[in-house]
């Protein structure tokens, strides 16, 4: 179970979309939090939870869709710097700095490609001139 899960993380930017999830969910708390908390809530609601599932639905791409890994990328940091305009300061910073961080964590992933193991070279045997092996001494 643990390998299970440890395999499905590392094939994808699990920690990228993490971070645009949060990010997401943070900027839409800030416009349904209650009026004390908030400093004007205005029209900006709107773009704000518009913008917040934008993030959270490309955090999400990112884990159950990898290849799109570039759009999800792009699109994360947008939003998160459309939000620090149009949403409260991007949540009040927080949103857009984690947002930018995972979005660009989403951007730079890169899949690993699995290497197969070498095959042990026999004893005595030659070594194959430019294989970087030195020769052998002859007398």
């Amino acid at each position: 179970m643990l390998l299970t899960w440890r395999r499905w993380r590392t094939g994808r930017p699990f920690w990228g979309g993490l971070a645009a999830v949060i990010a997401g969910a943070e900027i839409c708390a800030i416009p349904l939090a209650p009026l004390k908390i908030m400093l004007q809530q205005g029209i900006a609601g709107i773009p704000s939870v518009l913008m917040g599932l934008v993030m959270i639905v490309m955090g999400l791409s990112a884990w159950f869709a990898p290849h799109y890994r570039g759009l999800a990328g792009v699109l994360t940091v947008l939003c998160a710097a459309a939000a620090l305009v149009m949403s409260n300061l991007g949540g009040f910073l927080i949103g857009t700095v984690i947002g930018i961080l995972g979005g660009s964590m989403i951007f730079a992933w890169q899949p690993v490609t699995p290497t197969e193991p070498e095959a042990p070279e026999a004893p005595g045997s030659a070594a194959a001139p430019g294989s970087g092996a030195p020769a052998p001494c002859e007398p």
